[in-house]
Formats: C-alpha cells, structure tokens, sequence
C-alpha cells in the first residue's frame, strides 16, 4: 500500500472513530496536519495522521465523559467444580481385613477363586462373539437376605478392575438396606435414587471415583419412601439403556436386593445380560434356589456361585511357584 493510500486509510479512521479535523490543534513536538502545507510529501501527511492519531479521541456524551467497554466491568467467570468430582478412599488394609479381595492381594486363594468367577462373565459380555443389548449389565443377587451377594458384588468388581483394559461400575442397587457405602467408604450424595426423581442430574455427577483404579461407583443414593417401586420403574429401564449405552467398554455390576422377599429384584432381572446368583453353602435350602430361579428365568445367562463353602477344590494355581520362579 502506498503512504498516499495510507493517509486517506487513516484519515478515514479518524473520521468513524469522531474525531473533528476541520480545526486540528497543535499537538505536542509541532506535527499537526499543518505540516502538510510546509511540506507537501505523502510521508508529511502520514507523519501528521500519526501525531493526530496519537492525542486521545473522546466520544461525546451528554455529560462528556469517557465511555467504557461494558466488557472491561465484567469480572472473570470461575470455573466451576463439577459434582462428578466426588471420591471415595477405600481402606484397603482394613478391607483385606475384613475379608475382602483388595489390589494388594492379587496371588491370593481368593483372588484365584474370582478369577475362575470374573473370566466367563467378561467372555459373554466382551467377548467377539458376544451380542444383543445390554450386554455388559450384571445382577449379583441371591435367593434370601444375608448369603454374600455384596460381599461378592464388591470382590468380582475389584477382580475386574484389576484387567488392564476393562474398568467397572459398581452399583449399589439394594437401595432398602445399602451395605457399599459401609464396605467402600463412599461419601453421602446423590446416587441411584436421585437419578430417578431429578431431571436437573446426570450419570456422571453421582458417581464416586476410588483410589482402585478403574473401579468406580455408583451409591443407592437419597432414601425415598417409595424406592422399591422406583427400581421397577420406566424411570429405571430408562437408566439401565443409558448406563449400558454410555459406558460400552465397563463392566456395570449391579448389588441388587435378594429375589424372593422382593419384587423389584425380579424386575431388574429382566433387563439384565447376565446374573449371578449367590447361594450360601449349607444354608440354604434347596427348595429355595429353585423357587429364586424360577423368577430369573427370562435371563438369557445365569450363573450359580456357591459362598461361604469350607473347602474349595479350586486351590491356589499360585501357589505352586517356588522362591527361584520353577515350578
């Protein structure tokens, strides 16, 4: 661009920007627009469009004041912390304590056992050969109160998480008696009854990350006195798809009420792939699995773990190596 085409650029700006050049004032070090006739060059002209440009340019008002960006009264917006940052410390000494499999452990009689347990369960829902929807929802239950259902629910989830390419959600979905949130030491807040009666939450604000990796979990959330009717609720089915559909690559493990005094169980088990169905060894009777079973019938895949057996004939693979590594 040439300094001729330069100073009408310039000058143009002046003029939108309100400036008044029919009677230009001296500015400081002697340039003015005067200078033209002095020395009658495109650079004279541009030299004084600079000086002009340079002395501040007020725009008129009634009281003739500065007039301020609206944008420059604006103060910063902070980000705001998400609820889905929610996170459980599990104690995991106190957990092996108790019985539990922890990371800790991974060449454990237990931990073996759950790995016999979680192999065909990851097959059928990962497998290549796997199909149909839902596939990666399992029910861990029971025919009666007090057979191990949790106590399995939380271990298969530990042994799952423990897989280098599967992460799991564990879902305290025994929302009359929670017994997670005791096991796990998961903090009050939403969870899977607020998931059905608010609109205003999503999956991911109530979920609680843990200090496992790739085990996250999902609390029964706030009582309701009519929780049992929400678990058989379209409110509910509605959940299952999206939990199924959102997260396609997890396990999602569902701790779900006992079969026979409940109705609600019987009802999530029909929207299940897979069902685990725990039996405490020498406790329960025969009549009584059969009669659970015949309420679960619709599910394509059932799967029998009987707990609390005094001795397994699994063993411990394990525990054949020697110190030097033969075996």
């Amino acid at each position: 661009m040439s300094l001729i085409e330069q100073a009408a650029k310039r000058l143009e700006e002046l003029r939108r920007a309100g400036a008044d050049l029919s009677h230009p004032q001296q500015p400081p070090g002697g340039n003015s627009i005067d200078a033209i006739d002095a020395a009658p060059t495109p650079e004279a002209f541009v030299r004084a469009m600079d000086a002009r440009a340079a002395q501040p340019v007020l725009i008129p008002s009634a009281r003739h004041e500065r007039v301020e960006s609206p944008l420059a009264a604006t103060p910063a917006r902070l980000p705001i912390a998400h609820p889905s940052a929610r996170r459980a410390e599990i104690d995991l000494k106190q957990l092996a304590v108790r019985g539990y499999l922890t990371p800790d452990s991974p060449k454990s009689q237990l931990a073996d056992e759950f790995r016999v347990v979680k192999r065909p369960i990851l097959h059928n829902a990962f497998g290549r050969d796997a199909k149909g929807k839902n596939r990666n929802l399992v029910m861990v239950t029971s025919a009666l109160p007090g057979e191990g259902k949790t106590f399995t629910a939380v271990n298969l989830a530990m042994s799952v998480a423990a897989e280098f390419d599967t992460t799991v959600l564990l879902v305290d979905g025994d929302v009359a008696h929670p017994m997670i949130p005791d096991v796990l030491n998961v903090p009050e807040g939403p969870g899977l009854l607020d998931l059905l009666t608010r609109n205003d939450l999503d999956v991911a604000d109530a979920l609680v990350r843990t200090n496992v990796d790739q085990l996250v979990v999902l609390p029964a959330g706030t009582r309701q006195r009519r929780a049992t009717e929400l678990l058989a609720s379209e409110q509910m089915i509605d959940l299952l798809n999206e939990l199924a559909s959102r997260y396609p690559d997890r396990l999602i493990i569902f701790d779900s009420p006992p079969l026979l005094p409940t109705t609600e169980a019987r009802v999530l088990a029909t929207h299940m792939r897979q069902i685990i169905m725990v039996v405490a060894a020498d406790t329960t009777s025969q009549h009584a699995v059969n009669q659970a079973l015949s309420t679960i019938e619709s599910c394509e895949i059932v799967l029998m773990m009987l707990n609390k057996a005094r001795k397994t004939d699994v063993g411990s693979y394990y525990g054949y190596y020697t110190d030097d590594g033969e075996s």
